[in-house]
C-alpha cells in the first residue's frame, strides 16, 4: 500500500491533476456508451489474440512514448492472474531518455541495430471485459521483447511518457497518460518488486538466462481502482494542505 504521507504535494498535486483527467475521458466516453478498450478496437474487425491494437502500435516520435492493447489466451490464465479482457503496454524509446539512462548490464545484453530500439517497458494495464482497469502489473524481458533497465533507471523515466497526440483517440490517450500519474507511486514499487522477482528467481535457477525464462513472466501485480486511488489522493492532499 502507498504511503501518501510520505508523497510530496507537488506529486500529490499532479496524481491529483492526473485523477481528474481520467474522470473526464470517462465522461466523454460515457456520453457515447463508449470506453477505452472500444476506441482502441473501433474499426479493427475482429479482434484476434497476441495481435497488436491498433495495428504498428501508438508511437508519439515527439516523446517517444509507445503503447499497444493486445489479449492472451484465457487457458490458465484467468487462474494465475485473474479474468480481463486484454491489456496495455506501455514502453518508452531511448530517444525520449536522456544520456544518462544506459540499459542494465546483463550477460547476454546485445545492442540493437536501431538507435531508438532499446525501448523500456514500464507497466502493464489489465483491462475488465467492460473496458475499465483492474491491474498493474510488470513482466520479465522475453514478454515484450524490451531490452532490460535497472529499475531505478525505468522509475526516473514515467514523468517522460505522455501521449500528446490524437491517434487512435485523444480521449485514450489522456486516459494512459493519466493512468502513469494517478498511480506512480504503485507502479515505482512494482519496478522495484519486480527487479527483486528478477534477483530471486536468478538464485533458485543459478546457470540460466532468468531474462528469457519461460518460467517467469508476471514479475509483479497489483489490484486498482482509479476512484479509490483518487479519494485517497484527495484526502491526502487536503491534510498536506491543512497540516
Amino acid at each position: 500500500m502507498t504511503d501518501f504521507k510520505n508523497l510530496s504535494l507537488s506529486r500529490l498535486r499532479k496524481m491529483a491533476r492526473a485523477g481528474q483527467q481520467i474522470l473526464e475521458c470517462y465522461r466523454l466516453l460515457g456520453k457515447t456508451d463508449a470506453n477505452v478498450v472500444g476506441e482502441v478496437l473501433e474499426g479493427q474487425g475482429e479482434f484476434y489474440e497476441w495481435d497488436h491494437y491498433p495495428p504498428g502500435d501508438v508511437f508519439d516520435h515527439e516523446t517517444n512514448a509507445q503503447y499497444y492493447y493486445h489479449a492472451h489466451p484465457p487457458e490458465g490464465r484467468a487462474e494465475k492472474f485473474g479474468a480481463e479482457h486484454g491489456h496495455f503496454h506501455t514502453f518508452l524509446r531511448p530517444k525520449g531518455m536522456p544520456r544518462n539512462i544506459r540499459p542494465a548490464k546483463v550477460l547476454d545484453f546485445e545492442k540493437p541495430e536501431g538507435d531508438n530500439d532499446a525501448l523500456t517497458h514500464f507497466v502493464g494495464i489489465a483491462m475488465s471485459p467492460g473496458g475499465f482497469p483492474t491491474r498493474l502489473f510488470t513482466t520479465n524481458r522475453w514478454v515484450t521483447g524490451e531490452v532490460w533497465y535497472k529499475a531505478s533507471s525505468v522509475i526516473s523515466l514515467i514523468d517522460r511518457f505522455s501521449m500528446d497526440l490524437a491517434y487512435p483517440s485523444l480521449p485514450v490517450n489522456i486516459w494512459i497518460t493519466g493512468m502513469l500519474q494517478l498511480f506512480r507511486p504503485d507502479i515505482e514499487k512494482l519496478l522495484m518488486e519486480r527487479d527483486q522477482a528478477v534477483q530471486e528467481w536468478l538464485d533458485k535457477h543459478p546457470g540460466e538466462n532468468v531474462y528469457e525464462d519461460r518460467g517467469l513472466e508476471i514479475t509483479s501485480i497489483q489490484d486498482i481502482s482509479v476512484e479509490k486511488q483518487i479519494k485517497l489522493v484527495n484526502k491526502a492532499l487536503k491534510a498536506a494542505k491543512t497540516g
